[in-house]
């Protein structure tokens, strides 16, 4: 939402200079991080419930070590998705100095 403004510095003085908001929703209110928690919660809960099977014999095909790989897996995704979508983001500033 735009909204208009007036700054006044020592020298400068804009009048209904319009500056937008930020382009990105903060990471709280996206569906990214939810999903990011679901699978999470996902990974864990069928590491802790698989277990060797009919077999019987102590072995575990989804180990604590394979589940926190694939955790780690998810967390560059999310953080790669979260890059990718604020480097179109544009800057709030409204500090006159840094123009």
């Amino acid at each position: 939402m735009a909204t208009s403004t007036h700054i006044q510095d020592q020298n400068t003085t804009v009048k209904g200079a319009r500056f937008r908001g930020e382009e990105t929703k903060p990471s709280f209110k996206t569906t990214e991080l939810i999903v990011y928690v679901l699978a999470v919660i996902g990974v864990l809960i069928a590491s802790n419930a698989v277990g060797d099977g009919a077999a019987n014999n102590g072995t575990d095909y989804f180990a604590a070590d394979k589940a926190w790989w694939y955790i780690t897996l998810l967390t560059v995704g999310y953080m790669i998705s979260r890059g990718l979508a604020k480097a179109g983001s544009r800057s709030s500033d409204a500090d006159p100095r840094t123009r």
